[in-house]
């Protein structure tokens, strides 16, 4: 019987790509302040401590952090991060921006908290992957063999009855392009994606779909193209004619 694998080196686990995201990071990294939000157990925050670099762990729920010698501190990302303006030089949201409600206010506040040449890495469900679309279509879940569609019972991980406090599920999971445009109105650009690992259905669905979604892609484009052409001859209309005796 062969022994368990660490998270971070199992590669069926999110962390190990992010602990070779910090790894590729690591002279970039070392002596500075890396936010860990939300820092959950602690692995990450571990990994960025042994590659040099100085954990400022967060958690809504810090009980659950188990890391000797790291300090994680409660955050509500709603009511805004307990940390000073560009007071981090990088951050890591692994597997936390399906669970806010206000996504573009979460963004907004991990720039706030981020010096102007730091970057973040996040990493989410991959909404956009041909499988959990499937998923959807059948169930209305992310995996349909698995998880119940989004519920009030369900879909609440933890709770804080005392506080009101709530840790949802992926009751708000995101898709690259909207993550992406949310990302650029909270002020960050886009460096590189990173890819994980090529899931077997998502390629034998797009085998199969292929011809719809190109076919679909090229009228939706024809269509925009023809809308966006239409908007400028009517913006060029209006504009007042020059003369040369103004």
């Amino acid at each position: 019987m062969s022994e368990k694998l660490p998270y971070e080196l199992n590669k069926k686990s999110i962390k190990y790509y992010v602990r070779n995201y910090i790894l590729s990071k690591k002279e970039s990294f070392l002596r500075k302040k890396i936010l860990d939000f939300p820092a959950g157990n602690g692995i990450t925050s571990r990994i960025i401590r042994e590659n040099g670099g100085i954990p400022v762990a967060l958690d809504l729920f810090p009980g659950n952090f188990d890391i000797p010698g790291i300090k994680c501190r409660k955050a509500d990302i709603s009511k805004g991060l307990p940390l000073k303006p560009r007071s981090v030089d990088h951050a890591i949201c692994q597997e936390g921006i399906e669970h806010f409600a206000d996504q573009l206010g979460a963004l907004k506040e991990l720039n706030r908290v981020m010096k102007p040449k730091g970057t973040l890495l996040i990493t989410a469900p991959n909404y956009s992957n041909l499988k959990s679309r499937f998923s959807y279509l059948v169930n209305e879940s992310e995996n349909y063999n698995r998880q119940m569609p989004p519920n009030e019972i369900d879909s609440i991980w933890l709770s804080e009855s005392k506080k009101g406090e709530l840790y949802f599920g992926h009751i708000f999971l995101i898709g690259f392009f909207r993550l992406r445009v949310l990302a650029k109105l909270a002020g960050f650009k886009l460096i590189r994606i990173h890819k994980t690992r090529t899931k077997t259905s998502s390629v034998l669905l797009f085998i199969l779909l292929y011809p719809l979604i190109a076919l679909f892609s090229w009228l939706n484009y024809r269509k925009n193209l023809s809308a966006a052409k239409k908007i400028l001859c009517r913006s060029i209309a209006l504009q007042r004619p020059v003369s040369l005796f103004d």
